[in-house]
């Protein structure tokens, strides 16, 4: 029976929604378990922080590079099986990173750990929009919450178990663990058919001319922008402009984070309530004045609300721009997903460099400041987040 038959909703938690939300939290593990072992990376290979950086960046290459392709594969196969195969693929890859012995192999794992975990961020986040038209009703803004607590697990935890375990059993604890939630959530991934409207003649991948993929794309470049700029730059923003003390200026990605992850598990009932675009809206307002009380706080104490502020106003923008991608009449997800995808990581991973080259010649204040005319830009897009909507209609 085709899921869009399904003429009464679900209940509110099932076996579908338990295994997608599962998968967030392993990927999300993943990622903050990498935060935490950068550290131990870098002083094992002897690497400077220049080359750190540049290895950082090729992690995000890996990214971007294999998010198109997941895509592609999402249209091929399915998001159930693209998302199967490409958290297969991911398992092993943080021993790989662990152990690789010399610098060009700890490139070459850290592009393949950044390709899969961004191809299985894509595949997940097709499938949570598969599951999102199968329950009728908003479930993508708690996924993306369980992923941001397996980042907080995974970076709040590393630093201890290294300490006390060694980074190699680490690694191996950590490796067990989300081979153990995949087992969790393999038999519940919603199964669902291959879509190929964007492939032709032989499923080879064509981008799509229209630009309604590419626009929601710009949503979410100018919404990840922002909090690329809070996650790299408030704590230091905080230390050397506002006078904070290291242990403060830790608090303002925290308090950041924290305010995000409560309106993440939000935000699915407060757009089934008022509707995508009036959530993304209001979202949007909220993130400016947060960024603009945070860039002209008189102290370190009203900059602090302010980037509370700004995570509450961020929550809910992406994964409504995701889920409006993964609905777009006549596009398949996976190729809309990963248009998407591809552009607004790439504002979160190549932004913040060119922020500190702007706060060098600046300020941050004046940073934080100038950050709401991209969202702006946002609020002027946001009729396209009527898209996800489409998901209380059981449309498929």
């Amino acid at each position: 029976m085709d899921i869009a038959d399904n003429i009464t909703r679900p209940a509110i938690v099932t076996r579908e929604r338990i295994a997608i939300s599962t998968l967030f939290l392993m990927n999300g593990l993943l990622i903050g378990t990498w935060a935490s072992k950068i550290p131990v990376f870098a002083e094992r290979l002897s690497l400077t922080p220049g080359t750190m950086g540049v290895m950082i960046f090729f992690f995000g290459i890996g990214s971007l590079v294999l998010m198109p392709v997941a895509g592609a594969q999402i249209a091929r196969i399915g998001s159930a099986r693209a998302t199967k195969i490409s958290t297969v693929l991911l398992l092993p890859l943080l021993l790989l990173v662990n152990y690789a012995p010399n610098i060009w192999l700890a490139a070459v794992a850290l592009v393949l750990f950044g390709g899969l975990s961004g191809a299985m961020d894509i595949c997940m986040n097709a499938n949570a929009v598969e599951t999102e038209k199968f329950m009728r009703r908003s479930i993508m803004s708690s996924c993306h919450a369980f992923w941001s607590v397996g980042t907080f697990i995974g970076a709040s935890s590393g630093g201890w178990l290294i300490a006390n375990l060694g980074p190699d059993l680490h690694a191996w604890l950590i490796t067990a663990a989300t081979i153990l939630l995949f087992i969790v959530a393999l038999t519940g991934i919603l199964q669902d058919k291959p879509h190929k409207t964007e492939t032709e003649k032989g499923g080879r991948f064509r981008l799509p001319l229209s630009p309604l993929p590419w626009m929601l794309g710009l949503m979410a470049l100018f919404s990840m922008v922002p909090e690329g700029a809070v996650l790299d730059w408030s704590g230091l923003y905080l230390n050397t402009e506002l006078g904070a003390s290291l242990a403060v200026s830790s608090l303002a990605f925290g308090m950041f984070s924290f305010t995000m992850a409560i309106m993440r598990f939000a935000g699915d009932f407060i757009r089934d309530r008022f509707g995508a675009v009036r959530t993304f809206r209001f979202c949007t307002v909220t993130a400016m004045i947060g960024l603009v009380l945070a860039g002209l706080a008189p102290s370190q104490w009203i900059a602090l609300v302010g980037f509370a502020i700004t995570g509450i106003g961020i929550s809910n923008m992406v994964p409504i721009a995701f889920s409006a991608a993964g609905n777009l009449p006549g596009f398949s997800q996976g190729v809309a997903l990963s248009i998407t995808s591809f552009l607004g990581y790439s504002g979160i991973l190549f932004a913040p460099s060119v922020i500190g080259f702007v706060a060098e010649h600046t300020s941050f204040s004046t940073v934080y400041v100038t950050l709401p005319v991209f969202l702006v830009g946002v609020l002027v897009l946001s009729g396209l987040a009527r898209h996800a909507d489409s998901v209380k209609d059981g449309v498929h």
